[in-house]
C-alpha cells in the first residue's frame, strides 16, 4: 500500500495541537484516521494502560477540554460523555503496537514522518530567528557608531554656527549723511 496516498500529510499536521507545552493528537482524530471507532481506540488503550504513561498519553481536565470543545465534533446524543484523551509523539508510535491492523501500522508511519517534519521545521525556524537575533545586534551595534559619529558631526556644526554668530565683522562701514560721506573703521576685538 502506497503510505503517501493514504493520509495527506497536510490533514495530519492539522490534527496536532500543543496542549501542557506538549504536541499531541486527539483520541477522536487518531480513531479516524487509523478507521476505527473512538472508543474501540480508548478500549483498546485501557486494556494495555502499562504501555500508555503519562508522557505518551494524558486526558485532558474539564477546563482544557471546555476551550477545545469547538473543535470536537459533538454526536446526536449531546457530545461525548468523558474528556478527550491526547496522545505525545510517543503515544501515537506506541498505538501501532495495540492496534492490530496494516492501515494502523501505515497511518502511524506517516504520523511519525509529520512529527519529524515539524521538528525540523522548528529547528530551522529556531536557526533563523537566531540569526535574525544575530543580525539585529549587528546592526545595533553599527547603528550605534553611527549614531556617535552623527552626534559629532552635528556637535561640530553647531560649534561653527555658534562660533560665526560670536564674530565681529572685519572691515569698514560707509555712512550715507548729508553731503560728507566718511568711512569709518569698525573695531575688531
Amino acid at each position: 500500500m502506497n503510505n503517501m496516498a493514504l493520509v495527506p500529510m497536510e490533514i495530519i499536521q492539522n490534527k496536532i495541537f500543543l496542549i501542557r507545552g506538549r504536541k499531541v493528537m486527539f483520541d477522536l482524530d487518531l480513531a479516524l484516521l487509523y478507521g476505527v471507532e473512538t472508543k474501540v481506540l480508548i478500549q483498546t488503550v485501557k486494556r494495555n494502560l502499562r504501555r500508555f504513561p503519562s508522557d505518551f498519553m494524558f486526558q485532558l481536565s474539564q477546563k482544557e477540554y471546555g476551550n477545545l470543545r469547538s473543535q470536537f465534533v459533538t454526536s446526536s446524543w449531546g457530545g461525548r460523555r468523558y474528556l478527550p484523551f491526547v496522545f505525545t509523539e510517543q503515544g501515537v508510535a506506541m498505538l501501532s503496537s495495540v492496534l492490530n491492523s496494516n492501515r494502523a501500522v501505515d497511518v502511524n508511519i506517516q504520523i511519525m514522518r509529520v512529527f519529524i517534519k515539524l521538528r525540523e521545521m522548528m529547528i530551522s525556524h529556531k536557526n533563523l530567528a537566531r540569526k535574525i537575533e544575530d543580525l539585529e545586534k549587528k546592526f545595533s551595534e553599527h547603528d550605534k557608531r553611527f549614531v556617535s559619529v552623527f552626534d559629532a558631526i552635528r556637535r561640530l556644526l553647531q560649534e561653527k554656527e555658534e562660533s560665526s554668530k560670536n564674530k565681529v565683522p572685519i572691515g569698514f562701514v560707509v555712512c550715507e549723511q548729508g553731503a560728507s560721506s566718511k568711512s569709518r573703521r569698525r573695531d575688531t576685538q
